[in-house]
């Protein structure tokens, strides 16, 4: 029987195409707020304190609106998988007892001829 560990798909990360056009989606929507904000800056009359929080919104947003455009979603990684398959057995195959193995010793001697070489 053959198991597979396929990922499952909720745990698989989002598109890099999807990701980044969400990303550029809402680069234009905050921009989108910018201008409505620069706008009111503008045209609302008369001029009081939330002017000024539309100015400062309108000087704020495209700060704002670059940094979340460029930032870009954490991956989840998924823990490794071992390379070796895991095969499920009763018992592990027991390997045949061998007698006394058989040890050769060498031992090199120096020959008279050797010295003059």
């Amino acid at each position: 029987m053959k198991h597979s560990h396929a990922p499952a798909v909720t745990s698989l990360p989002q598109a890099p195409r999807d990701e980044a056009s969400a990303r550029v989606r809402n680069y234009w929507i905050t921009m989108g707020i910018r201008m409505a904000c620069f706008a009111l800056t503008v045209l609302v009359t008369p001029y009081g304190w939330y002017t000024w929080v539309f100015a400062i919104a309108a000087a704020i947003l495209p700060y704002i609106a670059v940094v979340f455009a460029n930032a870009v979603s954490p991956t989840a990684t998924s823990p490794a998988e071992s390379p070796v398959q895991q095969l499920t057995t009763s018992t592990p195959a027991e390997k045949p007892a061998q007698a006394d193995p058989t040890v050769i010793t060498i031992q090199e001697r120096q020959t008279p001829g050797d010295d003059e070489k």
